[in-house]
């Protein structure tokens, strides 16, 4: 209680006295009648102004705000986080977007933001460049910053946009609505998170085994296994091409330290790739491991691993994901009995591919207390997972205690599950409970929740889901 009360204080007196120094002014004159919206924003100390782009319906900023590096000690320095706002209308819901990544200045609306018509906001996760402290204190870096984050940016915007807020985000992103919601129950009016990982038990990863020798069709799982092997089996020949390839782009291998462990590292993300991104619909063009040139199975490795993840290049812009990884979040291993013999390193960990002048320490306490508080205590929760994605092999649980609350899964989707490839009456639920949360179900949904279905017609420009390839390790 103390502690709390203290991060009460702290961000009260910020919000109070951070300098607007350098906000940006909106150009023309200040109608006090009918203030426009970005002047509204724009008056909230701390923010600026770093682009407005146009789109039909909306007003688009992208904008920066001033966060301190601490929140329990905001006179220890600030920066700079990255924000959007695609503003629909203040009388409307607004959802609070996060990808647990860097944000996309483009505008792009997530799907609670769609079935709501509302308005959204999307922050940028700290240490992602350039919302990341300089010099960086890596020790800052842990959910409960981050979810202060989310809060203090909440109760700026709140005395703007009055209506309910709904959370939301995919996989990291989910995870980030998830704790946000743990540590600041009383924000959100409800949270959805899509394909969000929970890695209770470091060390316990056998659910991740299960699921990869279930998943999909036996003679999907063998061709896919095969090829897998055929990569370590022809490492020579292969690693000779990935030399070749890293020469030519200038990569290089000092995070992970050699390029051998680097190729190990790719190959093993293949079979995992695999199902996050593409499906058994995709396994007839995998080639024969037993015909295949070493063209084919390294093409192949590359369409769905990518060669380039584990240099130092592909590295960098993620070094805040695997810090946390490596701190908080974990990171799943498999067996892979399919490889005996032929594997250098295995899985390597998370801390493998953080610069070694970072230190890390892994904290095996931080997920399980997320865990038991979801369990125990979720009110207006809904967490949507993908029947054949991998990294719903531990999701988020909801249990005694845990009120209006729901876990669906997408049958047959991966790690782009959403509301939409639900079962239908599924579906319809969902939709309704949202509507319902965010205070705008028509009086048809309130009377029959299967009438339940999006407010805003679908955009194909701005529904767009942004999926990054990723490897294994980030979600």
């Amino acid at each position: 209680m103390r502690t709390t009360l203290r991060w009460l204080l702290s961000l009260v007196v910020l919000i109070g006295t951070v300098s607007a120094a350098g906000t940006a002014t909106a150009a023309g004159p200040y109608d006090s009648a009918t203030p426009d919206i970005k002047d509204r924003i724009l008056a909230i100390p701390g923010m600026s102004l770093i682009e407005e782009k146009p789109y039909p319906g909306y007003r688009f900023f992208v904008l920066g705000y001033t966060q301190p590096v601490d929140h329990r000690r905001p006179f220890k320095g600030t920066f700079q986080q990255r924000l959007t706002l695609l503003h629909k209308d203040t009388s409307r819901p607004t959802v609070f977007f996060t990808s647990g990544y860097h944000v996309n200045t483009n505008p792009r609306r997530s799907e609670p933001t769609r079935i709501v018509d509302g308005n959204q906001v999307s922050l940028e996760y700290r240490f992602f460049s350039p919302s990341r402290p300089q010099p960086a204190d890596w020790s800052k870096l842990d959910i409960r910053q981050a979810a202060a984050d989310q809060h203090r940016l909440f109760t700026a915007l709140k005395k703007i946009y009055d209506r309910k807020w709904v959370a939301t985000g995919g996989s990291k992103g989910g995870m980030t609505a998830t704790y946000y919601e743990r540590f600041y129950p009383r924000d959100m009016d409800a949270v959805v998170a899509y394909v969000a990982p929970n890695d209770v038990v470091e060390r316990e990863d056998s659910a991740y085994d299960r699921f990869f020798a279930t998943v999909g069709s036996q003679e999907c799982r063998d061709r896919l296994n095969a090829l897998q092997r055929e990569a370590l089996v022809r490492r020579e020949p292969l690693q000779r091409k990935y030399r070749e390839w890293a020469d030519a782009e200038g990569a290089t291998f000092h995070t992970v330290g050699t390029l051998d462990k680097a190729y190990e590292a790719v190959v093993l993300d293949f079979v995992w790739a695999f199902w996050q991104y593409w499906g058994e619909q995709d396994c007839a063009s995998i080639p024969d491991a037993a015909t295949a040139t070493d063209d084919a199975v390294y093409d192949t490795i590359d369409t769905y691993s990518g060669w380039s993840f584990y240099t130092d290049q592909g590295l960098e812009p993620y070094t805040p994901y695997y810090y946390q990884a490596s701190t908080e979040l974990g990171s799943p291993s498999l067996r892979m009995a399919h490889l005996d013999g032929l594997t250098r390193y295995g899985y390597q960990p998370a801390h493998t591919f953080v610069p070694d002048d970072i230190r890390v320490r892994f904290k095996p306490w931080v997920m399980r207390g997320v865990d038991t508080w979801v369990r125990h205590n979720a009110q207006r929760m809904l967490f949507v997972n993908g029947e054949r994605d991998p990294w719903g092999a531990e999701p988020f649980r909801v249990d005694r205690g845990a009120r209006d609350s729901y876990v669906f899964t997408a049958p047959g989707a991966n790690h782009g599950a959403d509301i939409a490839g639900l079962a239908e009456d599924e579906r319809a639920l969902a939709t309704a409970k949202l509507l319902e949360w965010a205070g705008v179900a028509p009086a048809a949904v309130q009377a029959d929740p299967e009438r339940a279905k999006p407010l805003a017609g679908y955009d194909a420009r701005l529904d767009k889901r942004d999926v990054q390839r990723e490897p294994r390790l980030r979600p």
